[in-house]
């Protein structure tokens, strides 16, 4: 018997360095040329990549729950039973009956926007995960984005003037020392979605996002077709922590947008469904999720899930999660 589990283990062990040395010897060939990451199509071609919903896998619920408090079960309970029609009927019903107090018209407000122009773009890719396929064109009508990330000090006149809750980091309700140029985080869906409104903008669209970031031709970052590091506080850079809004004057969009590859994961209006085309069944599509762009300082590549940075990534969450990692960013109409 111990001899047959010493066969098996030494049967395990061969197999094992066999097919790390085929991943350490793949060849130039075998790794994506824009993200440098090791292609594995020859064992996971693209019907086997299903997106994982983060949200129910208890490996990763340490940051992709929302939190247990008391009012999200309550919610979450809610938004489970009856849908996402009852849910936005009852936070409706929560925005009329606060009446919260309308921000000045302060024209510095909209001065750190950029006009995006109407016209066509590229949304999606046929070489990434399900989720962003396929590429297809889309249009937008011309709009105003902000430059930023919401910083904490932006966030911080929203909390005073209105007497919303502060993000639970902010100790005493006071921005952490030194990070009152860093974005914002620890924001919900819900809690982006009021900002804005209260700056009398609202929430980009995916589409709008993604016309911003990218620009009208194919690149895969604000900045270009490859990834380089030192042009975005990603995972890659590693900075471990959020930093200014702002810092990479060589990673902005087309557009001049700041930060639109890692800093914060950023909201954006739209529930995650697939895109026109997409025939990869998921069931995470509907009305549950909402989608976030953009990449952060942090992302899964420990768990092998790939660069998060490029334009066309996309993830989704429960519109009432709060991390270290979420913030947002407002638009406008023209």
């Amino acid at each position: 018997m111990a001899k047959g589990c010493l066969k098996l283990i030494s049967a395990g062990v061969f197999l094992g360095a066999l097919l790390f040395f085929n991943h350490a010897h793949a060849s130039p060939d075998e790794y994506d040329p824009v993200t440098g990451e090791p292609k594995c199509t020859s064992c996971h071609t693209p019907d086997k990549r299903y997106s994982i919903d983060h949200t129910r896998d208890e490996t990763c619920s340490e940051c992709h729950t929302p939190g247990l408090s008391d009012k999200y079960i309550e919610i979450n309970d809610r938004y489970r039973a009856y849908g996402s029609v009852e849910i936005e009927r009852m936070l409706a019903a929560n925005k009329t009956a606060k009446k919260k107090p309308q921000a000045k018209k302060d024209p510095g407000l909209y001065s750190d926007m950029a006009l995006i122009p109407a016209g066509e773009f590229y949304m999606g890719s046929n070489d990434w995960w399900p989720k962003s396929q396929p590429e297809y064109k889309a249009n937008v009508r011309a709009f105003y984005m902000d430059k930023y990330e919401v910083t904490n000090k932006r966030y911080k006149t929203f909390v005073d003037s209105t007497g919303k809750p502060a993000p639970n980091h902010w100790i005493g309700g006071n921005i952490p020392a030194g990070r009152e140029d860093h974005p914002v985080v620890f924001v919900s869906w819900q809690d982006a979605e009021e900002f804005c409104r209260w700056e009398g903008k609202r929430l980009p669209t995916e589409q709008e996002w993604v016309k911003a970031a990218r620009g009208t031709d194919k690149r895969s970052f604000p900045w270009g077709v490859k990834f380089e590091r030192e042009k975005g506080n990603t995972p890659q850079y590693g900075n471990e922590e959020t930093m200014p809004v702002g810092s990479f004057e060589n990673g902005k969009s087309p557009y001049g947008v700041y930060d639109m590859a890692g800093n914060a994961w950023e909201w954006v209006d739209d529930w995650f469904k697939p895109y026109p085309g997409n025939n990869h069944p998921d069931e995470n599509y509907g009305e549950k999720y909402k989608v976030l762009k953009g990449g952060s300082w942090y992302d899964c590549t420990y768990y092998k899930c790939g660069i998060s940075a490029p334009i066309y990534n996309r993830i989704f969450f429960n519109a009432y999660t709060r991390n270290n990692n979420f913030g947002f960013r407002c638009a406008k109409d023209k």
